[in-house]
């Protein structure tokens, strides 16, 4: 029981970000609270989009929200710091070197998981489940890992490339659809784009095999006439060699 009550009390305490007790906590306007570092360290990678997001719930401030020290919560961190709680025991791998790193994670890096289009980041399991809980997370678009999910936002308009130009051959976001570049292009979906080159790629795969399977049962009718040939021009020997032997035969009686 008491052991689930310091569980309980870390967690409570604790930053989303780092993971580890909370460092000159700060409590920013929709209620959640972080160190004060990781915040903004947080914000300084969006501050190109000039919106600053909470990375839980995702609600946006405009402009930057100003940090002051949450005192209350500072000393409750102190008194739980006294306690003997040094860190979490968050069961996660450690990112190494090859792996994609979560972009939320301060110091020790976990390895992410998956990558979300809309917020343009990649998470490790603790940090996706705001996308699993919050209503308005739940509608954002996750995909595999990706090193390069910015190639997935249009550089224009800020926007997920959820459509495909055919004419041009190129993923363009929903606003490029009307923009004059694209005027009577044949643009489509996307997923159905992918799923119907999906559809060709499986097509040439069997293709390819059968050609294979063709050429494979082609050679072994080859090797099985060569075969043939070598049994016939054995026998042909053995014959020659045996009627040489009696025309000598022959010859020597007479």
């Amino acid at each position: 029981m008491a052991e689930s009550k310091f569980q309980l009390d870390f967690d409570a305490f604790s930053c989303p970000i780092c993971l580890d007790l909370l460092k000159n906590p700060v409590t920013i306007p929709c209620g959640h609270s972080y160190c004060m570092r990781c915040i903004e360290n947080h914000w300084k990678r969006e501050e190109k989009y000039e919106l600053y997001s909470c990375p839980q719930c995702r609600q946006s401030f405009v402009p930057r929200p100003t940090l002051v020290k949450n005192t209350m919560l500072a000393v409750l961190v102190e008194q739980l710091q006294k306690s003997g709680c040094q860190s979490a025991p968050t069961g996660q791998c450690t990112a190494e070197k090859t792996d994609i790193v979560c972009d939320i994670c301060i110091g020790k890096k976990l390895k992410a998981i998956q990558s979300c289009l809309q917020c343009v980041a990649s998470y490790c399991e603790v940090h996706l489940q705001p996308h699993y809980q919050s209503d308005a997370l739940r509608k954002h678009q996750l995909m595999m890992l990706s090193g390069n999910i910015q190639d997935n936002i249009c550089t224009k308009h800020s926007q997920v490339k959820k459509m495909y130009c055919r004419t041009d051959r190129e993923l363009i976001c929903g606003v490029c659809c009307v923009d004059p570049q694209h005027t009577g292009h044949c643009i489509v979906m996307a997923a159905e784009e992918r799923a119907e080159k999906q559809v060709e790629v499986e097509a040439k795969h069997l293709q390819v095999v059968h050609n294979i399977q063709n050429k494979e049962t082609h050679l072994e009718s080859i090797r099985k006439e060569q075969l043939d040939l070598k049994c016939n021009a054995e026998e042909a020997v053995e014959i020659t060699t045996e009627n040489t032997k009696m025309l000598h035969s022959v010859i020597y009686c007479i």
